[in-house]
């Protein structure tokens, strides 16, 4: 068993892990075990003139602490729905005179971490806790790496597993030790159903759309691209679903919408990540003016299904979801904030006023990017409650309707809340005409250099030319709405794995690396286990503290090794 790289618990716990398989104890059976009972369901049922009623349970779950006082012992042990009290004797798990199942697999073999089975009933103790006592015991998995143990005294949680990044990279020890990470995941979901629910009983039908897409669209954005081999073709990660269900309502059907994994190959803070869940919806016959009525009932639906009422806190606002929402035109909103009326500016003006007003320009950045900037960066993050900002300059919207009432505009809105886009809508162009002409724009837009300008999609064209109906369409964000809903402030925090930089690995030499520095080949493993993995870190060890370290793990692991002399150590730390 190597242990290079292992810590001294790391070890503790393999030799454990043997010891057990020599006792005949599978630490990892396969068969099925039964579980009758969750924690938090016996808490919250046990009666104490009814004991009978729990007089034989069986739960499954993890060892969260231990406190073994010689022949009876108390272990925490947690499942999916929290943690209960164990009680073990013992004389009751002896098996013909046996104790071998308490005085060495629970005292001395199993550690915080495992997962075991037990079964027995349930009491109340003296000092008034729910408690299981144990007739017997199974494991049911060995844990060779230790958890962050977490302690709290008097209200105040000691060494707990905080780190964002590391909680981030290694979920599944977060959703351990911080169990109450779990309820932001079970919100997510039920969040989702609510929606679900809200969208199933209008009559709208769940669809399917490519991740694969020849053409990239519906969206402006960056891809990410990948190759079919057998097809040699060149394919893109999907950025929106859009293209593709509007040509669902060219085919006939009246309301369809898709849960969907987008890809955007673009940066990454606690608001975006690379890949991301949005919800798209179209609906036949219908505008943006009826969509904005669905999209504050749906939200308000989904608040008070969550909590009983319309009211959500976030951070340090209170965020009332509760129908009507305030609405601004594009236009009004920035001249409410700024003071400044950009309704009439040519694409001068508008980079004149951007940098007054202290907003990052480049020659890459038509009419619409320049007003896109300018409400981003002086409105939205003042937005708190939610708010529609609707009547978007056609320049910023080329797969939206051109405006009934109002030249140059188009018929879109956007739900802002908590200072961020929530949701983007519109009464969808069902012109081919002129949606030929706006994707042509944006090829324009593309030779200046805009990186998220949009494609021409022929595919698209030519289905819209058979005819599409008056459609209004809408995209949700998932994670941004979960994030409100959950007072999360990273979305990180609402995706189970999100992206994360690599890490830095530290460098490790071969065994022929230590061996040519005139390391015996028995003590190669001891001195990388010992924290020196590279010839380079070796290098700079203290010889003397190294040979303490090295006669120390010798003596205490009963390895039975010839020590090595103090000029030994030396010598290969000074070896070229």
């Amino acid at each position: 068993m190597s242990v290079i790289g292992l810590s001294e618990q790391e070890i503790v716990r393999r030799q454990s892990l043997e010891e057990l398989r020599r006792l005949g104890v599978n630490p990892y059976p396969a068969q099925e075990y039964h579980v009758s009972n969750k924690a938090k369901c016996i808490v919250e049922t046990f009666d104490d003139e009814k004991p009978e009623l729990l007089s034989d349970v069986s739960l499954a779950g993890r060892i969260m602490s231990r406190r073994i006082m010689g022949n009876a012992s108390f272990a925490e042990l947690q499942d999916e729905s929290g943690r209960i009290q164990l009680y073990l004797k013992k004389d009751d798990m002896a098996v013909d005179g046996d104790t071998t199942m308490y005085d060495v697999v629970f005292k001395k073999l199993l550690d915080i971490g495992d997962i075991i089975g037990v079964k027995g009933y349930v009491f109340r103790t003296r000092m008034g806790e729910i408690s299981v006592h144990v007739r017997e015991f199974t494991v049911l998995s060995k844990s060779i790496t230790p958890l962050p143990v977490v302690k709290e005294k008097d209200g105040q949680v000691f060494d707990a597993f905080t780190d964002p990044d590391m909680r981030y990279r290694n979920r599944s020890l977060d959703l351990v030790v911080n169990p109450q990470v779990k309820d932001v995941f079970i919100r997510r979901t039920r969040l989702t159903n609510i929606m679900r629910s809200f969208l199933n009983e209008r009559g709208y039908l769940e669809v399917e759309t490519p991740i694969l897409q020849p053409v990239y669209g519906g969206a402006a954005a960056r891809p990410f691209t990948t190759h079919h081999n057998t097809l040699d073709l060149k394919l893109y990660l999907r950025i929106a679903n859009e293209l593709y269900l509007k040509r669902l309502i060219v085919g006939g059907f009246d309301g369809v919408y898709e849960f969907s994994k987008d890809f955007r190959n673009e940066g990454m803070d606690r608001f975006h990540n690379p890949e991301f869940t949005q919800m798209e919806l179209y609906v036949a016959y219908k505008d943006y003016e009826w969509m904005m009525n669905l999209v504050e009932e749906m939200l308000e639906t989904i608040a008070l299904g969550l909590y009983g009422k319309t009211e959500v806190q976030v951070g340090e606002n209170i965020i009332d979801f509760k129908r009507p929402w305030k609405r601004f035109t594009m236009f009004e909103a920035i001249h409410h904030f700024t003071g400044i009326d950009i309704s009439e500016m040519d694409e001068a003006q508008l980079c004149i006023t951007a940098q007054k007003l202290g907003v990052e320009v480049n020659d890459a950045m038509g009419k619409g990017k320049l007003i896109d900037e300018i409400f981003g960066e002086t409105c939205e993050a003042r937005l708190i409650q939610p708010t529609f900002i609707t009547d978007y300059p056609v320049e910023m919207s080329p797969l939206a309707k051109k405006h009934r009432s109002k030249p140059g505009l188009v018929e879109r809105f956007e739900a802002i809340c908590n200072g961020k886009e929530i949701c983007n809508a519109y009464s969808e162009l069902n012109d081919p005409i002129d949606q030929r002409e706006r994707f042509e724009q944006q090829l324009l837009l593309a030779k200046r250099g805009d990186q998220e300008a949009m494609v021409l999609d022929e595919d698209f064209l030519i289905a819209i030319e058979l005819g599409m109906p008056p459609t209004a369409g809408l995209g949700i964000g998932i994670d941004r709405i979960t994030m409100i809903m959950t007072n999360s402030a990273s979305i990180q925090d609402v995706i189970f794995f999100p992206q994360m930089r690599p890490e830095k690995k530290a460098e490790v030499d071969s065994r022929d690396d230590f061996l040519a520095l005139g390391i015996p080949d028995e003590w190669v493993e001891i001195v990388q286990n010992s924290g020196f993995a590279s010839v380079k870190l070796l290098k700079q060890a203290n010889p003397n503290k190294l040979h303490q370290q090295l006669c120390g793990w010798n003596k205490k692991h009963k390895l039975g090794l010839k020590n090595p002399s103090p000029d030994e150590v030396s010598s290969w730390i000074r070896k070229n």
